[in-house]
């Protein structure tokens, strides 16, 4: 009798942890069936300056602006931005997972790479979440290569809400992770959304 206790006693927290673990990768391949949107953007800045006020080509220019000419010169050109992804679950199936990574590439060219360590979680039948993620880059190089200088300055009057742009092509690549049994395995293969962005981003529409 206490041989089999024993034996319980070890068995349960195993299974415990294997349902976890199965439950965990239920919620994040549903998390791959779901849908994606960058739904705005905001708190978007370029060396300390706020990109409402570069709308016009001509406005990006180091001599109206003392820090970008700083940070062209030093090669250090922050980039700081929220972007607000709305997620979508069509499916009859809890979404979810606890952490996280994301890249975000533009005209191929990995712009921002982060890692999220919070529940997100997207409820069945339609269910809707907003996720904010947080982006911080040095954009020396975008802003100074032929191959991303156009592709990013477009992009930079996108979020600025400029008329007159064509839309940005960006894409976000998502990898969960899982805890299993106390270790982060990730997620094998990206979730991958490509989106236009519009000169609308930063009004939500």
């Amino acid at each position: 009798m206490k041989k089999s206790l024993a034996l319980l006693f070890v068995a349960l927290p195993l299974l415990f942890s294997q349902c976890s673990v199965n439950k965990q990768i239920s919620q994040a391949k549903t998390l791959g069936d779901c849908r994606y949107t960058i739904a705005s953007a905001d708190s978007i800045y370029l060396a300390g300056i706020d990109v409402r006020q570069l709308r016009k080509l001509e406005d990006i220019n180091p001599a109206r602006y003392p820090r970008l000419a700083a940070g062209l010169l030093t090669r250090n050109v922050p980039l700081d931005a929220r972007l607000n992804i709305d997620i979508t679950n069509p499916t009859n199936k809890l979404a979810g997972i606890n952490q996280l990574e994301y890249r975000i590439l533009l005209a191929g060219q990995e712009l921002f790479n982060g890692f999220l360590n919070q529940r997100i979680e997207v409820q069945p039948g339609g269910g809707h979440t907003r996720v904010p993620i947080r982006l911080n880059t040095n954009a020396y190089q975008l802003l100074t290569d032929s191959k991303t200088r156009d592709a990013f300055t477009q992009l930079v009057q996108n979020l600025s809400g400029a008329s007159g742009t064509q839309p940005s092509k960006l894409t976000i690549r998502i990898k969960p992770t899982l805890d299993m049994l106390g270790k982060q395995v990730n997620y094998p293969g990206y979730i991958t959304i490509d989106q236009d962005v519009t000169n609308k981003i930063l009004l939500g529409n």
